[in-house]
């Protein structure tokens, strides 16, 4: 496909829809049609803000289900069609000679094609759910432990490739609609706004030495990290400071670094996974980098929230790693037969969370739950 689309103009393409379906922090989003084998496969047009420049790395980065895919390049001249936000006289149906001119004038833009499309940002998602997080505050703050997941995910394939994050704030962070959800899920979650989308990390950048700034034990004093650019703070305080905002806790980033790690703000107690998550907060912001856990160890962390074991298991036994092989067993056996079950009636296919919690079932073991949670527990 990357192939079909190398060197095409606007001409190539139909535009959908003439206002952006989503607006990140450095990009408009807008729909557009492509003929392919005699299909009409939808894309979406990134087109980026004046003040924002387009990333150089594009199939480079490999596929990863929370990495934005860029698959094409656009060059020429923005067509008319769009409406860009902010423009004067673009909504007109037959515009002045002034407004013709405007037109003319338009730059010419690095447009980017991906074939994901958005339909908000995490910031919009967030603003949104203050009444949601409230009302439901046990399924809200699972959606919220869900998504923490994929950003984690998503920064850790980021890593493997030699590429940095550009700009980890929930404005750059991308919501799109899963293709599918099981039957069983479609009726409360979704009259709840409660079905989980996959997260995409859409501002990025190709990094020259594979040592990351500010994130390991030889990280710089955490007073310096406060006057790094946006690009060089640290994944993990990025990551702790997701969950902040995603509970609708207002902190700062400076205010973060300038509290003790037993003051920070406090999260409040509204389900079985705020525990956790101040927890996970704590470990992320830590004044000393050495005591932060890694984004790795809080994806870690983030799954045992999500599907155990809890601390009640230890109550009952001593933690040994006998008692949580054992319990690793018991839970495969048990995902194996759900799928059984499911696949015999009238269930739909897996859906984004049944995905997350096998791959965390079939990599975990033994080891790592022990370390993880001693660290959480």
């Amino acid at each position: 496909l990357e192939a079909e689309l190398a060197g095409k103009s606007w001409a190539a393409f139909s535009i959908l829809d003439r206002e952006p379906c989503c607006e990140s922090g450095d990009a408009w989003y807008y729909r557009v049609g492509f003929a392919f084998e005699q299909a009409q496969l939808v894309f979406t047009a990134k087109v980026p803000k004046p003040c924002c420049a387009s990333p150089g790395v594009l199939s480079s980065l490999g596929v990863h289900c929370n990495i934005q895919r860029l698959i094409g390049r656009v060059s020429n001249r923005l067509p008319q069609e769009l409406v860009l936000p902010g423009s004067r006289g673009e909504h007109s149906q037959s515009p002045s000679g002034e407004e013709l001119a405007h037109l003319a004038t338009r730059p010419v833009l690095q447009v980017l094609i991906s074939p994901e499309v958005p339909y908000q940002t995490l910031a919009d998602f967030v603003k949104g759910s203050h009444s949601l997080h409230r009302t439901s505050p046990g399924h809200y703050e699972r959606l919220a432990c869900l998504l923490l997941l994929q950003v984690c995910m998503g920064l850790e394939h980021l890593r493997v490739q030699n590429v940095g994050q550009g700009d980890l704030c929930p404005e750059n962070l991308l919501l799109v609609q899963c293709p599918c959800l099981p039957r069983s899920k479609q009726g409360k979650e979704a009259s709840l706004g409660l079905s989980l989308p996959r997260l995409l990390i859409s501002s990025f950048f190709k990094v020259k030495d594979k040592q990351r700034p500010h994130s390991t034990s030889q990280e710089q004093d955490w007073s310096e990290g406060l006057a790094a650019p946006a690009s060089l703070v640290a994944d993990e305080l990025n990551v702790g400071m997701l969950i902040y905002q995603l509970l609708h806790v207002d902190i700062s980033l400076e205010k973060a670094l300038g509290f003790r790690s037993n003051r920070l703000p406090e999260i409040p107690s509204l389900s079985i996974y705020s525990t956790g998550l101040k927890r996970l907060a704590t470990l992320l912001l830590h004044r000393d980098p050495c005591k932060r856990v890694s984004v790795e160890q809080a994806r870690s962390i983030l799954q045992v929230l999500l599907w155990g074991p809890r601390q009640e298991l230890f109550a009952r036994s001593k933690k040994t790693l006998t008692l949580l092989q054992s319990w690793v067993e018991v839970k495969r056996a048990l995902l194996l037969l759900k799928f059984a079950e499911n696949s015999s009636g009238a269930v739909g296919s897996p859906g984004l969370e049944e995905w997350l919690c096998c791959q965390y079932f079939k990599e975990v073991t033994e080891h790592t739950l022990y370390q993880v949670t001693q660290a959480l527990y």
